[in-house]
């Protein structure tokens, strides 16, 4: 049963690895965007002396979509920030034990950020609201980026606890 157990969760990992890299190439265009979007701001402001004031509302909007796109496959990777310095002093068992506290704290707030991003983003539409700035677009479509990030953000979440309960990194050190 525990080999069993054990094939399903590599299987959902590899399918949550899947979808996380692919977010993560979403949010690795987004940043080479960014960064040509910057070069053309710099380049036009201080050589053609017309600055491109739209470039700033559009790269603040890239920058959401890179966090919520990128930081479930950093989670999935254990590469997200954390505090170790009391971590690596536990034991083996315990740091398993705080490594499936964390995957469930993170499955917690990833459920909220997923409620409470549709609810804003639904609300936003609802009103039709609009971003402010120079580029004016309706804001749920960046409110979006809310609950899509969280429920990447679960899955992943989801699969370092299977990884920790029936995998490979039983003892909490990958997760």
């Amino acid at each position: 049963m525990r080999s069993r157990l054990k094939r399903l969760a590599d299987g959902f990992d590899r399918l949550v690895a899947w979808i996380c890299g692919a977010a993560t190439a979403l949010a690795a265009l987004a940043l080479l965007a960014t960064l040509g979007m910057i070069g053309h701001a710099v380049a036009m402001r201080y050589v053609f002396g017309r600055p491109q004031v739209w470039v700033d509302d559009l790269v603040g909007f890239l920058l959401v979509a890179m966090v919520m796109l990128a930081a479930a496959d950093v989670m999935r990777r254990g590469e997200h920030i954390g505090v170790d310095l009391l971590t690596q002093r536990l034991g083996r068992g315990w740091r398993r034990v705080v490594a499936v506290w964390a995957a469930v704290a993170v499955l917690v707030t990833a459920l909220f950020l997923v409620i409470e991003g549709w609810q804003t983003a639904a609300f936003s539409r609802e009103l039709g609201l609009m971003t402010y700035g120079q580029i004016e677009i309706p804001l749920h479509y960046v409110q979006w980026l809310l609950p899509l990030g969280g429920a990447l953000l679960w899955l992943a979440a989801l699969a370092v606890l299977l990884r920790l309960l029936f995998g490979d990194a039983a003892d909490g050190d990958d997760a």
